[in-house]
């Protein structure tokens, strides 16, 4: 109850906020701020995660402030933080849908926006894409809560699990990511790579240990290959390129592989999976916390090597940094739900990640800017050390989660 409570004040907020936005966009920014802190009155570790993540894109949309729709982008990134927040406490299935959609649905617009001119071409090949993936993974979902039928169960968790793919961009249905990266303004893709991930795998996670069956045992072996054919084709890809935008594409498509491997461990024991999800959201922290340190860095031609470098070394996996706990939580709960060859394969990509994420900090790390943008690549970098407490508290909260 105090969360629908928090939810509908957040709203109202971000409603009014945009619509005075008219005359000054700082009422929105102001609003979009105080709407996504309302929904911390409860909250966690995740909630207070997620809202560092939010209040950085937040404030990185100031490098496109004279863009097409200032002041309503500041209240679309707020909508998808507070409904991120939401999807960590709710397991009723319409309710969990509408979340992915809630989230989904502004990066339609934010994708074409920059201050330069609508990237309306860039728009079009994004929406298809997603539009295909919401209606493969809605469909999926209910087929799973509705059939007994084992032929027709098969069916629909491939389904959610392409439409989840095809969402957040997993090989082999990752298309979109690289032209998309390439051609789009850096901000609002630091946005679609950051928070817009976070609703589809929760979602898909508490939809797979809801239904989960007998009959899902081969269904996941099929996942984890598919998780490793994305972590080499991401890896590979980022390896062949030096244009900073489409390494960090080709390195999101490796990063969801890695989370995607999470899905092996959900019918194991309670503590691995409680690990696997750990491991899964962290790394989509770091994944988030990573681009939007990069691509604000894009935007503002440079970086300090210090921030560069910090943010590479975490998502290579260098300990205590955030990366590091993130893959080994991964790889605990693949090696112990008898996935050995998908850990394996986890470990190999690490290690080939490491050049082009080197190559990407020297890229970038040209020197410091006295500007809000360096600001959100320094708080992003600083981000990554969170963890120098080791995270078992992450896990604490993950074992609360509803529907898990």
């Amino acid at each position: 109850m105090d969360s629908m409570i928090e939810l509908l004040a957040s709203l109202i907020i971000l409603a009014v906020g945009a619509a005075l936005s008219y005359k000054d966009i700082r009422i929105s920014l102001v609003a979009s701020v105080v709407a996504v802190v309302a929904m911390m009155a409860s909250g966690n570790a995740y909630s207070a995660l997620i809202l560092f993540v939010a209040l950085l894109n937040i404030f990185s949309l100031y490098a496109i402030r004279q863009n097409q729709i200032a002041g309503v982008d500041y209240a679309l990134v707020a909508i998808m933080a507070v409904a991120t927040i939401y999807a960590f406490v709710v397991d009723d299935l319409a309710m969990m849908l509408a979340l992915f959609m809630v989230v989904s649905a502004p990066t339609y617009l934010l994708v074409m926006v920059s201050d330069r001119g609508l990237n309306v071409d860039v728009g079009i090949k994004y929406v298809t894409f997603m539009v295909i993936a919401t209606v493969l993974f809605i469909t999926g979902a209910v087929l799973l809560y509705s059939t007994t039928n084992t032929l027709v169960y098969s069916l629909a968790f491939l389904m959610l699990i392409v439409g989840l793919s095809m969402e957040v961009g997993i090989a082999p249905v990752h298309e979109w990511v690289p032209d998309v990266f390439a051609s789009a303004d850096p901000i609002p893709i630091s946005i679609i790579a950051s928070l817009a991930k976070f609703v589809p795998f929760i979602i898909a996670y508490k939809i797979v240990v809801a239904t989960a069956t007998p009959s899902l045992g081969l269904l996941l072996i099929v996942v984890g290959l598919i998780a490793a054919a994305s972590m080499f084709v991401g890896n590979i890809g980022a390896l062949t390129t030096n244009e900073p935008s489409r390494i960090l594409a080709y390195s999101t498509v490796a990063n969801m592989g890695y989370i995607l491997a999470t899905f092996a461990a959900v019918t194991a024991g309670k503590e691995y999976v409680y690990f696997a999800i750990a491991g899964g959201l962290l790394q989509l922290f770091v994944n988030s916390f990573g681009k939007v340190g990069y691509f604000a860095s894009i935007k503002n031609e440079g970086t300090s090597p210090i921030t560069a470098y910090m943010l590479t070394f975490s998502f290579i996996g260098l300990p205590p940094l955030m990366g590091f706990w993130s893959k080994l939580f991964i790889i605990y709960s693949l090696v112990y739900s008898q996935f050995i060859w998908l850990a394996v394969i986890l470990v190999l990509n690490s290690a080939i990640s490491v050049p082009y994420y080197v190559r990407l900090a020297r890229l970038l790390g040209t020197g410091w800017k006295f500007n809000l943008t360096s600001a959100v690549v320094l708080f992003a970098s600083i981000a990554m050390l969170i963890t120098l407490i080791p995270p078992m508290w992450f896990v604490d909260v993950v074992s609360m989660m509803k529907g898990v």
